[in-house]
């Protein structure tokens, strides 16, 4: 399996030098053309490459939206930092962002309370999928297919009363938060801890990450966090403008 993996990205970086044929392909990999057609056959499938008429190959389109989204999750924590730091300033609340790596939410910047209590939460710790905000916002980005893909090998551990344990269920929450365009924890993934998150769109126009203020009910209960759910969304939209992001009129 890994020679196969290795062979189709030599593929691929080849057809990054320009178009080629199968004969050219299989020259320059050293394997015979059946094989390279075996590989470009399940590149296509996925979109990395392509045949034109003249049985030329190309990159494909997945390849520049893998490029897009990269650039996009690079750049994010640095033009998203100055945002965050004056909505924690005002708010004073526990501020996250938080991006897919892989298969994984991961939190990739904090800025704690101006109280004493601090969050489980760390950068670089990953966020659970079943039971965070910032899971929720950025998998409800995903096509169904992918997002089905990952539901069906999610932890669905039990760590709250609320915690939500079903992937039927699962997939209803993604369903609203499509829906109302934001994401909550209400006591789902710490006991008395509420959350809220928003989305932030790169260039392309999808999910690059997610922001997301959380509180513990000792401090403002859950109905006062919403109240901070308008200054949040107002971020999120001036972090995705700096992204790049523009709103279809």
């Amino acid at each position: 399996m890994s020679q196969s993996v290795s062979r189709a990205l030599h593929l691929l970086v080849q057809l990054g030098n320009g178009p080629a044929n199968l004969d050219q392909l299989a020259e320059s990999t050293g394997v015979h053309k059946t094989t390279v057609l075996r590989l470009l056959r399940t590149l296509s499938d996925e979109r990395f490459t392509f045949r034109d008429n003249s049985n030329q190959y190309h990159l494909g389109s997945r390849i520049f939206e893998l490029a897009a989204q990269a650039t996009d999750q690079r750049e994010v924590r640095r033009i998203a930092s100055p945002h965050l730091v004056a909505f924690n300033r005002e708010y004073g609340r526990t501020t996250h962002l938080a991006a897919m790596e892989g298969g994984d939410v991961v939190y990739i910047d904090k800025l704690e309370s101006h109280d004493q209590i601090r969050m489980y939460s760390r950068i670089g710790l990953r966020a659970n999928l079943n039971s965070t905000a910032v899971a929720k916002v950025i998998l409800a980005d995903l096509p169904d297919s992918e997002l089905r893909t990952v539901v069906d090998s999610m932890d669905f551990s039990s760590r709250t009363a609320n915690t939500i344990t079903t992937p039927e269920r699962y997939l209803d929450e993604i369903r609203l938060v499509r829906e109302q365009g934001w994401a909550h924890d209400q006591e789902e993934n710490e006991p008395s801890v509420n959350c809220i998150g928003v989305p932030i769109r790169g260039a392309s126009g999808r999910v690059v990450a997610a922001v997301s203020v959380s509180v513990p009910d000792v401090v403002l209960s859950y109905e006062r966090v919403l109240d901070l759910l308008e200054p949040l969304q107002t971020v999120g939209a001036r972090i995705s403008r700096d992204c790049g992001y523009r709103a279809q009129p």
